[in-house]
């Protein structure tokens, strides 16, 4: 076996981004072969990975790059388990990378970019010890495209016919306020609008009880006509300036809302509840075996 040398762990130290004990051990397994000992910390690596994919990743960052003619945009989202993870240097740096990756290939969705990015996942998992995952991307495309990012948690793309890179923003700072459902009133699909209806009607059984029908109807009718209002972008109050409607906004200066795309860090994913006391109990019991 070859001297292990302080160059040799500092190399592969730089190589990996591995701590020092962890490369002075690898290189001694390797018997001082740099390149037997970065293929075997990857493979570790690759194990570890696997051992943390179980693991819940609901937290993360959004990230959004926009073209330099403002007429594309890519959003991904990238989780990690904890928020403390997604403010450090190498998850941010793992992000961009895939951002950038997802942009310049012209990716539509996340299942290309994932593959593309799994070597360079599986060493942030090794070097973290968290889970991490490339979530979801999606590709906007229009005559116009601008974009919001509230901090890293909350990411906005909308697309406009019309109007400017800087209207487009400000009406994605808007969404990622205000969070509506549809672009339009129109879009709202009749089923939806009949499971509003039967919500109020379930909640408000008592004050309609014993109303006629014309009085129940329009009650049921402004309920829904305030629930458009509430979900379409359109319709809402513009958050810098709550005279205007989002939509009087947009016509104002010649142009049409097209769509929004908003992603917010971990939604839709379930969170496992943790007793802790249940968890603690658990391990003084353990130890007293």
């Amino acid at each position: 076996m070859s001297q292990i040398t302080a160059a040799m762990v500092k190399e592969l130290r730089e190589r990996t981004g591995q701590g020092m004990m962890d490369c002075k051990k690898a290189l001694e397994a390797a018997g001082g072969d740099i390149e037997k000992a970065i293929d075997d910390m990857r493979a570790a690596g690759a194990i570890k990975a696997a051992k943390k994919a179980g693991n819940i990743a609901a937290e993360g960052s959004i990230a959004v790059k926009v073209a330099d003619d403002n007429k594309s945009a890519v959003i991904i989202e990238v989780n990690s388990q904890t928020d403390f993870l997604a403010m450090q240097d190498d998850f941010k740096a793992f992000v961009n990378e895939s951002l950038d990756k997802g942009f310049a290939a012209g990716y539509t969705d996340a299942a290309p970019l994932i593959a593309d990015q799994e070597s360079a996942r599986e060493a942030l998992v090794a070097k973290c010890g968290e889970n991490v995952n490339i979530r979801r991307l999606a590709r906007i495309e229009s005559d116009v495209v601008g974009a919001y990012l509230h901090g890293h948690r909350i990411g906005v793309v909308v697309a406009l016919k019309g109007g400017d890179a800087e209207l487009a923003r400000d009406i994605a700072m808007h969404v990622a306020a205000s969070n509506p459902q549809f672009v339009e009133p129109s879009q709202v699909s009749p089923e939806v609008v009949e499971k509003e209806k039967e919500i109020f009607l379930a909640l408000n059984a008592d004050k309609i009880a014993g109303k006629p029908e014309n009085i129940v109807e329009n009650m049921v009718k402004g309920r829904i006509n305030k629930f458009l209002a509430e979900a379409s972008l359109v319709e809402q109050p513009f958050v810098k300036d709550p005279e205007v409607k989002v939509g009087d906004l947009a016509k104002k200066a010649g142009a049409e809302i097209v769509s929004f795309t908003r992603f917010e860090v971990g939604e839709g994913i379930e969170r496992a509840e943790v007793d802790f006391a249940a968890e603690v109990a658990a391990q003084v019991a353990a130890s007293k075996k």
